[in-house]
């Protein structure tokens, strides 16, 4: 199974893929109507606009730093995911999504890293709490947003995983309880990407850990734009063999191209031996 995440609504309805997800809201904060031809993604703690809006929505880590671009290794600003107002606002564009396409998928989950959040209203709430090691007060933070966006999502709920399949890195790096979400998600999408694919061992061995870690099936997303044909129809092969589906990110016509080439080489294999009645 094949499908496509874009941007653009007409892409959704393209014939060649099976499936399709629609980018509503990104980690820039641009926010676009639902479409009910596919699945809308929303980023959910990944919003510049906000955050540039109202920097203390930003997760604090211990030292005072805020999770923004301006820190390294940060592409985008984080919004705290303890932030009830927020989260608010995130469910509503649930609610939005749901009236268009029953099926969502919650992109941007968890804590940016594992030295987040150490605001005030995240340290209030962790000495309160019944837990004693703040990676377990952080998985229950983020266990108990995705058991609520459930109650908002009347199709299939997809949940985006940062691509690291290793025992307990989910855990510590965003407070991604993978066994206790898997009870409210129906399938999980991993994205891994890369700008050539020139080599794709590595995509083998994460998709092969995602496999073996994960209870409930997984589609795999990789990045389509600008890429060599050859080179993402070597990555979808991999990919192909361990997850549910794959899926091509942002550059619809170059996976249009890609899968069109596919099928016509299958039908290239195809031969029709003469009746033997009609040889006697």
């Amino acid at each position: 199974m094949y499908g496509v995440v874009t941007r653009n609504e007409e892409e959704v309805t393209w014939d060649e893929f099976d499936r399709a997800f629609f980018e509503m809201k990104d980690v820039t904060g641009r926010a676009t109507e639902p479409v009910a031809g596919g699945v809308n993604m929303i980023s959910c703690f990944g919003d510049n606009a906000a955050v540039e809006g109202d920097p203390t929505l930003a997760p604090v880590s211990e030292a005072g730093k805020r999770a923004t671009r301006e820190r390294k290794y940060f592409d985008w600003d984080y919004v705290c995911p303890t932030n009830e107002i927020y989260r608010e606002g995130i469910l509503e564009m649930i609610d939005d999504a749901t009236a268009a396409n029953q099926d969502v998928r919650l992109d941007d989950i968890g804590f940016p890293r594992a030295e987040y959040c150490h605001c005030e209203r995240c340290n209030e709430r962790f000495a309160a709490s019944r837990f004693s090691n703040r990676t377990d007060w952080r998985e229950s933070v983020i266990t108990e947003f995705v058991s609520e966006a459930r109650q908002h999502v009347s199709g299939r709920l997809f949940m985006t995983l940062y691509p690291d399949p290793y025992p307990g890195h989910l855990e510590r790096r965003a407070g991604i309880d993978v066994d206790a979400v898997s009870e409210y998600v129906d399938e999980f999408v991993v994205p891994i990407y890369d700008t050539a694919y020139g080599t794709t061992y590595w995509v083998e061995a994460l998709a092969a850990g995602f496999r073996d870690r994960l209870e409930i099936p997984f589609s795999v997303e990789l990045y389509a734009i600008n890429i060599d044909l050859d080179d993402l129809e070597r990555a979808m092969e991999v990919a192909d063999e361990y997850a549910h589906s794959v899926l091509f990110g942002y550059e619809a016509g170059n996976a249009r191209a890609l899968l069109r080439r596919k099928r016509a080489q299958t039908r290239e294999g195809v031969s029709h031996e003469p009746d033997q009645s009609e040889q006697d």
